[in-house]
């Protein structure tokens, strides 16, 4: 891949398409364990954009995890594109959203660039399946994923973010980019929010860092995180507690990030009451003596203003978290 050229654009699409091979679910891994990749299928590049000295990248590869063909968005700063390995942080969308979503709307690129940190911005769920009921509702199936591995048909085919994001997405974005796989974090927004948690809780050393803006804390006591886990897990309870942030910290005998974890939740966020528990999160993490700044702004709700204002703050947050790293 050459990380420096010229800029090009070319029409975004979601081909339809079933030819790639399912690969098998895997457990929970640690940095110890070295994640081994999936064949690595070339990435198509669909766009890119010169932004604040640094690349903002648009692609496409066949997954074998997913067994269709997976999006995602690729910023890259200036010390990248001079042969620079950099700290990579990770964004999960919420509902509804793309890989495009935040890309385009947070305005994360400019203090990336001044950080030298790079960012990869998966898509949001499978696209092109073809399962019946996958576009039926807003909240479930399509852009609706959950970040977690579906063990229900007729989902569990293709739902398998987990694992495309951990042994498939990141493996390669290692190998291939030229990002410092010690000093990478997560956070995301909402639906995406929970994804970070849940897979930083669930995979212990992968992350060496971890935030949240307006999280689903709880999915277990929510209607949201309800109906997902009915429809990709069953309705067997115990199984959805392995995906829920705050019964995994709670489980844990010590702080899995002792340098903090930073949430940030808006005070007019119609979702707050009904949808997304911080509260819930804050007591699991003081029962163990996680470090949380949990911080509660008044006048902000659940959408992009409110991202775009707090997104600095979470990406000098990895920064500082991830300086010792490695």
């Amino acid at each position: 891949m050459n990380w420096g050229g010229a800029g090009r654009d070319v029409a975004f699409g979601h081909p339809r398409s079933t030819g790639f091979r399912v690969a098998r679910h895997n457990p929970p891994m640690t940095l110890a364990q070295e994640p081994a990749a999936a064949p690595t299928a070339p990435w198509e590049l669909l766009s890119e954009h010169g932004s604040f000295g640094g690349v903002q990248r648009f692609h496409r590869h066949a997954s074998a995890h997913i067994g269709l063909p997976m999006r995602f968005a690729l910023y890259l700063p200036p010390p990248a594109l001079h042969g620079q390995r950099v700290p990579l942080l990770v964004f999960l969308a919420g509902l509804t959203c793309t890989e495009e979503t935040f890309t385009m709307k947070a305005g994360a690129q400019r203090v990336a660039a001044e950080l030298g940190l790079a960012l990869l911005m998966p898509d949001t769920s499978p696209r092109g399946a073809n399962v019946q009921g996958e576009a039926e509702s807003w909240d479930f199936g399509v852009a609706a994923s959950f970040y977690l591995d579906a063990t229900r048909e007729p989902w569990a085919r293709h739902w398998r973010m987990e694992s495309y994001l951990l042994r498939e997405l990141l493996p390669q974005v290692f190998q291939q980019a030229p990002v410092q796989r010690e000093r990478t974090g997560i956070f995301g927004h909402s639906m995406g929010g929970h994804g970070a948690l849940i897979l930083a809780l669930r995979h212990p050393g992968v992350f060496a860092s971890l935030s949240a803006l307006a999280p689903i804390c709880a999915p277990m006591q929510c209607p949201w995180g309800q109906k997902a886990f009915t429809g990709y897990l069953g309705d067997e309870r115990s199984a959805w507690s392995a995906h829920d942030a705050s019964q995994l910290m709670r489980a844990l005998r010590r702080a899995p990030y002792p340098q903090g974890i930073l949430v940030d939740q808006g005070l007019s966020d119609r979702f707050l009451p009904e949808q997304l528990y911080p509260e819930a999160f804050e007591a699991a993490c003081a029962a163990v003596g996680q470090p949380l700044t949990l911080r509660r702004h008044a006048g902000y709700d659940h959408g992009y203003y409110f991202i775009a204002t707090m997104v600095e703050d979470h990406l000098r947050h990895h920064a500082g978290a991830t300086a010792g790293a490695g």
